[in-house]
């Protein structure tokens, strides 16, 4: 005789193993009908495999089973790509990968010269639908812009408006044309900066082309001086050629007044003297014998009828 009172029968075998089966499953789906976004993610959220919904940082829920799948894309994260060298070990002393990539590097410049051009791009996800629909290798889709892109606008430039000129622009230009293509494709990606980064001549020319640096360098002194000197002597020059015309200038008019003061006063006497003769040559004799007199030391009135005046005058006297 058993001991079980309600012993197991392949029904009730069957229902147990249906019911745990069921909670298996209830429990494996309560994983599958919710997920978390982080406040730097969106979650694109597709319905069989095709794009349903993006939903934004926070706590939702889907149908379980694989129905709709939400895959997260970091949305407020810059992302980084380098070009022409590789850090191997970021910090505040950077390691870098010491072997050169030239076949990204290297770029031919407008005047034919050839330059090792070092470079960044900065980017991030603004539409994680056309980043995540409309683009197979969002990595190669960079790269291969940006090089191709770099390449164009350096062609279009000498070396030296790469080396130290032109740097702010190209950047700037690359930047706008970079965003132009990626927007072309649809890919969703905005592109935050380009920076150059080093930018040499090959080693194999580099001593030669420092030595022409050096000589422009002085070139640009000497012109520096010899303008600074223009600019102090030309305008003193100036100044003291203005203050030679004033004067000129004010001596003339002086000399043309004076003339024209003697002039009149000669017309005035004249009028005068066709009046009153006599009176006329009396006052200018008096005017005259009052100019004259003051500047004389000793004076001698002597009679009309004196034959000689040496007697009076003690010429070897005190």
């Amino acid at each position: 005789m058993s001991g079980n009172k309600y012993p197991m029968t392949p029904q009730k075998m069957a229902s147990l193993i249906i019911f745990i089966f069921v909670i298996i499953l209830v429990l494996s789906s309560i994983s599958t009908v919710y997920y978390t976004v982080n406040t730097d993610e969106n979650a694109v959220v597709t319905f069989l495999g095709k794009f349903n919904r993006v939903t934004g940082p926070g706590l939702h829920f889907k149908l379980p089973f694989g129905i709709e799948r939400a895959e997260k894309v970091k949305v407020t994260t810059i992302f980084k790509e380098e070009f022409g060298y590789k850090t191997i070990k970021p910090g505040v002393q950077s390691t870098f990968d010491e072997q050169k990539q030239f076949d990204t590097s290297l770029m031919l410049c407008g005047d034919l010269s050839v330059a090792e051009v070092q470079w960044i791009v900065q980017y991030r996800v603004k539409d994680p639908k056309k980043y995540l629909f409309n683009i197979r290798d969002p990595q190669k889709i960079i790269r291969d812009t940006s090089e191709s892109v770099m390449r164009m606008i350096v062609g279009d430039s000498s070396v030296d408006e790469v080396l130290t000129e032109r740097r702010i622009e190209i950047n700037d230009e690359v930047h706008q044309m970079m965003q132009t293509v990626l927007d072309s494709y649809e890919s969703g990606i905005s592109v935050e900066a380009v920076r150059l980064q080093d930018v040499n001549p090959p080693e194999e020319v580099r001593s030669a082309f420092n030595e022409v640096n050096a000589a422009q360098q002085d070139k640009e002194k000497m012109i520096n001086q010899a303008a600074k000197e223009y600019n102090q002597i030309i305008p003193k020059v100036k100044g003291q050629a203005q203050q030679m015309i004033k004067q000129a200038e004010a001596y003339a008019v002086e000399r043309v007044n004076e003339a024209e003061g003697n002039a009149s006063r000669f017309v005035a006497t004249w009028q005068e003297y066709k009046l009153s003769p006599d009176v006329t040559r009396r006052r200018l004799y008096l005017e005259a014998m009052n100019e004259v007199l003051p500047g004389i030391e000793k004076k001698y009135i002597i009679d009309n009828e004196v034959q000689s005046v040496l007697p009076l005058m003690q010429l070897g006297g005190k």
